[in-house]
């Protein structure tokens, strides 16, 4: 049998990501067997991984599941919460699989969010390599000049010095106390599409995600979830390079 990385095989159990996985590794909270694993260790599945006194049970053969989600807002992206907030992963009734976000909505964001124990396949999607897109309607206060959407589209630096890549920006929406716009990014920095806006001077006043890559949100209520389609599953994975 092969050894493994330690953090695939925590990916790989649905445990957390690969990324979370590594910054408990280098936090010193892993252990293989009874000993501290350093990052770039390997492990096989049959060997006792523990993060901090908790056993993680790494299956032999692995069953992955994808779910999306339409997040409501009041939410946190979380599995756990230390200030009692609500967090995505109760909304997720009848899961009996250990799933872990892919990326994340903040708290007043809502749309798609998508689901999976898969590492590679999260990982694979979250990576600025593979540009991805994602797409947000955005409400926000008129009036909105054809310079601001201009700076959105051919990119501009935020508040931390982050110059965004080029967006494609639709006004799907004109009216006297709203403008809805159709903002597709290749990025996935916290809240860069908030922090888009603010930079340019406009207020959000809803931010909903309606797309990422191929799969759409299509007609899911808030607060419901579903198993993604072998179709869609094959779309993402051609998006990805992995189809």
């Amino acid at each position: 049998m092969e050894k493994i990385r330690v953090q695939k095989l925590l990916a790989d159990a649905g445990y957390c990501s690969r990324r979370k996985a590594e910054s408990l590794i280098d936090a010193g909270k892993v252990k293989c067997n009874g000993h501290p694993v350093r990052l770039g260790d390997k492990a096989l599945p049959t060997d006792i991984i523990t993060v901090g006194d908790e056993r993680v049970f790494i299956p032999k053969k692995k069953e992955f599941r994808y779910i999306m989600l339409n997040k409501p807002r009041g939410y946190v992206t979380t599995l756990s919460d230390e200030q009692g907030r609500r967090c995505v992963t109760d909304l997720l009734d009848g899961v009996d699989t250990r799933v872990y976000p892919i990326g994340r909505l903040d708290r007043n964001s809502e749309g798609l969010l998508l689901f999976t124990n898969d590492g590679a396949f999260a990982n694979g999607i979250m990576h600025p390599s593979r540009e991805v897109s994602k797409t947000y309607r955005v409400t926000v206060r008129p009036p909105v000049s054809e310079e601001q959407l201009a700076q959105m589209s051919t990119g501009l630096t935020l508040d931390d010095g982050f110059k965004t890549a080029p967006a494609n920006i639709v006004t799907q929406v004109t009216e006297p106390t709203r403008v809805v716009l159709l903002v597709t990014i290749h990025e996935g920095k916290k809240r860069e599409v908030r922090r888009m806006c603010d930079a340019v001077g406009l207020e959000v006043a809803r931010l909903r995600r309606v797309s990422i890559g191929p799969v759409k949100l299509g007609m899911l209520k808030p607060g419901e979830w579903r198993d993604l389609t072998a179709e869609e599953l094959r779309a993402l994975r051609n998006a990805i390079g992995k189809g």
